[in-house]
């Protein structure tokens, strides 16, 4: 059984929310020891001062499997994911056919098996993700699934939500909503404004998140559910958050990376990598929804990773097809966040890798005696140019191509075993 000790290290602990120098035994798979001496016959791992921390868990990642292949599959998602310091991937059910049989699911499941990192599966809540009929919930927890969502597509229908929520909260499940109206949003590709009225793109209300995290909330007072809302990006939306803790709802809320980094004028140009959904936001919900994540208003920061290939983006702005790719600039775009004062490491690797750990019942995302091994080793300050084609993923469509950089993976473990090593 093999034993590794890192020492020299600068460990960033969200839980204890310290960044401080100091040792980290592991062994058998599992953190063994902080502080201590080097055990007898430990394999010496020198980190050279740069920060350890524990692997990111992303919650809200597209694999192409099944049905797109082509645009990423699980070898793929796995060595992006070392890459970018993703130790944990909690993959989308937006697949075709979606994942939403314990059939599908178990067949995901052993297709997974041969990433490098781990991965578990969300499954659709709704049969083929429709919002009419609610999928085998108590079978697809019992094949596996961690959570249910309809990702993107939100239903009219609220009487066959109300009824899947019942359901799943008779058996402890989380799920998870993608507060949007539907009517407004259709057809939209940017944020409602002057911008977008100058440059000739349909556009959604901010309003339209609000009035669909409102429906949902008023679901989740109904039913009980454990309920979470994947992305949150305008402040309109934060106050109702509020209303509900306040109220007792188990409510949690995340974000992505893209809406805390970037914002609408970045489609200026018409750059088709930086369509996400929901559309980019003004700058004054960008900060906002930094702030809230410092307050611990919004508790997850995830990257949406949605790959999309050279012809579904290689078309007028509203024509394109929506998402990036994240998994190896999650880290990187994260670091923005941290170089400009916004918040320090451990509150970014608590809203990156305990708070969605915590939130889906797994023992990643800390430094504790007992706590699986899975860590990353990165240099927050090392400078480097994005280029979209020495990504790992096979599709390419980042908002960041050509980008400077800053804050590199230099090596990750899973479970001890090391999955990546920096060239």
């Amino acid at each position: 059984m093999t034993t590794l000790h890192f020492h020299d290290a600068r460990l960033i602990d969200p839980e204890a929310g310290t960044d401080a120098p100091g040792s980290l035994t592991v062994r058998g798979g599992v953190i063994l020891a902080r502080d201590e001496k080097a055990p007898k016959g430990a394999v010496m791992v020198d980190c050279g001062g740069r920060c350890l921390a524990p692997g990111i868990v992303d919650w809200g990642v597209k694999i192409g499997e099944p049905g797109e292949r082509h645009r990423e599959s699980f070898g793929s998602a796995g060595q992006a994911a070392a890459a970018g310091g993703v130790t944990t991937i909690i993959a989308r059910p937006d697949t075709s056919p979606a994942i939403d049989t314990p059939e599908t699911l178990e067949f995901v499941t052993r297709r997974a098996a041969e990433s490098p990192v781990r991965i578990r599966h969300m499954a659709a809540l709704t049969k083929g993700r429709e919002g009419r009929e609610m999928t085998e919930i108590g079978f697809l927890r019992d094949a596996g699934a961690i959570a249910f969502t309809d990702v993107f597509r939100v239903s009219t229908e609220a009487k066959a939500i109300t009824r899947a929520m019942a359901y799943a909260k008779s058996l402890g499940a989380l799920v998870v909503g993608h507060p949007q109206d539907p009517g407004l949003s259709q057809g939209a590709a940017a944020t409602s404004g002057k911008f977008a009225s100058l440059r000739g793109i349909p556009a959604v209300s901010p309003m339209a998140e609000r009035m669909g995290l409102e429906r949902d909330l008023a679901l989740v007072e109904i039913t009980g559910v454990r309920y979470h809302a994947d992305q949150i990006t305008t402040a309109k939306s934060l106050p109702a958050l509020a209303r509900a803790r306040a109220a007792g709802l188990d409510v949690t809320a995340g974000t992505s990376i893209h809406h805390l980094t970037l914002n609408e004028f970045d489609v200026g140009d018409y750059r088709t990598f930086f369509k996400v959904t929901p559309p980019l936001r003004s700058e004054v919900d960008r900060l906002a929804m930094v702030a809230a994540v410092a307050e611990g208003a919004i508790e997850v920061i995830s990257s949406m990773h949605t790959p999309a290939d050279e012809e579904s983006k290689r078309l007028p702005f509203e024509e394109a097809a929506p998402g990036a790719v994240a998994l190896e600039t999650f880290l990187p775009a994260a670091m923005r966040l941290y170089h400009a004062g916004h918040l320090d490491l451990p509150a970014l690797f608590r809203a990156m890798a305990l708070n969605p750990a915590n939130r889906l019942g797994l023992p990643q995302g800390r430094l504790a005696l007992g706590a699986p091994g899975d860590l990353i080793l990165f240099d927050p300050e090392a400078p480097f140019l994005m280029d979209r084609f020495k990504l790992r993923s096979k599709s390419k469509n980042t908002p960041f191509d050509g980008a400077r950089m800053e804050g590199k993976v230099l090596a990750t473990w899973v479970a001890g075993t090391q999955v990546f090593a920096a060239e």
